[in-house]
């Protein structure tokens, strides 16, 4: 599932939803390549009722093919702790070792995180636009690496649901390492950053 430059994300539409479950898909064919499931903890999920989610911890597992119940499946997860301000969100790997990390900007129009390796070095900026709806990953020279944009889901949906679709896509095929980190990253924008109580 790694080895692809572009990524269709389709979160499930629910209500009133404790955790949030999305589709990875191949954007040409629309088969299913992976899925992300959110799983925060039972005490997490009863204090949403009360705080906003954005600052609650949470973790979020993404797994190659449909099965998430199967752990041989897993790719990497997806974590953040308790946060109030500037959010630090590590990307692991299978065994739980840490291959990156996220942190938020402050005072960015529509949004920004810089993107760094496990050595702290930062691979890209994943920066908003201002509604922020849409979003460029850029590297280190302002030049344009990927981008992800939020696909218009029809009134229904987009008046009723907070579930979002989205392609992720990169310019040229990065290597399994910054694979990781960008999907990880275009997840991160609706699991950990964006998304609110719903």
């Amino acid at each position: 599932m790694l080895n692809r430059q572009t990524y269709y994300i389709r979160e499930h539409v629910g209500f009133l939803k404790l955790s949030n479950t999305y589709d990875i898909l191949d954007p040409e064919t629309q088969e299913q390549i992976g899925i992300a499931k959110e799983k925060p903890g039972t005490l997490v999920q009863v204090l949403r009722f009360l705080i906003d989610k954005r600052m609650l911890p949470t973790k979020v597992f993404v797994y190659e093919g449909t099965d998430s119940e199967n752990e041989a499946n897993l790719l990497f997860s997806i974590s953040r702790g308790v946060t109030l301000l500037n959010s630090r969100v590590n990307v692991l790997d299978e065994n739980g070792q840490v291959l990156g990390w996220f942190k938020s900007k402050f005072f960015s129009l529509g949004g920004a995180f810089g993107v760094f390796d496990a050595a702290g070095n930062e691979i890209a900026l994943l920066k908003g636009d201002w509604k922020g709806r849409n979003f460029r990953f850029l590297d280190s020279n302002q030049n344009e690496i990927g981008k992800i944009n939020q696909q218009w889901a029809g009134w229904t949906k987009e008046m009723f649901t907070s579930a979002d679709r989205y392609i992720i896509s990169l310019n040229e095929q990065p290597s399994p390492g910054k694979a990781i980190l960008l999907l990880a990253a275009g997840l991160a924008v609706d699991t950990v950053f964006k998304e609110s109580n719903s």
